[in-house]
């Protein structure tokens, strides 16, 4: 989206960085709350993370995938905890939104963002 669908609402920085990491946070608590029940971590995660992205006007659709990831990514991924919201999520959304800055307005017929808040 931030690079191909630049003008998008879904794009902008903030929905860039808070959906992606109120996403992971959604996907480690599911993941803690459930790993019992993948199928059901999974469910929660993704519609949770979703449903907040909606009411925090953070919407990002990557993000479900993120939140997925926090569950079934495996021991590495459930071994970073809380830590995941940060590195490598939060970490990776702010690298590609400096990558988009970069890239998005090199040429003169695009501007990115269209708005940060």
């Amino acid at each position: 989206l931030v690079y191909g669908a630049v003008r998008s609402p879904l794009a902008q920085p903030r929905n860039l960085i808070g959906g992606h990491v109120i996403s992971a946070v959604i996907g480690v608590a599911s993941y803690q709350m459930f790993n019992e029940h993948m199928w059901l971590a999974s469910s929660v995660a993704v519609a949770t993370a979703v449903a907040l992205m909606h009411f925090t006007k953070t919407l990002h659709p990557p993000g479900g995938a993120t939140a997925l990831i926090a569950v079934i990514g495996g021991e590495n991924i459930h071994d970073l905890g809380f830590s995941y919201a940060i590195v490598p999520v939060g970490a990776g959304a702010a690298i590609m939104l400096v990558v988009a800055l970069l890239v998005n307005n090199l040429a003169t017929n695009r501007r990115y963002p269209e708005f940060w808040i």
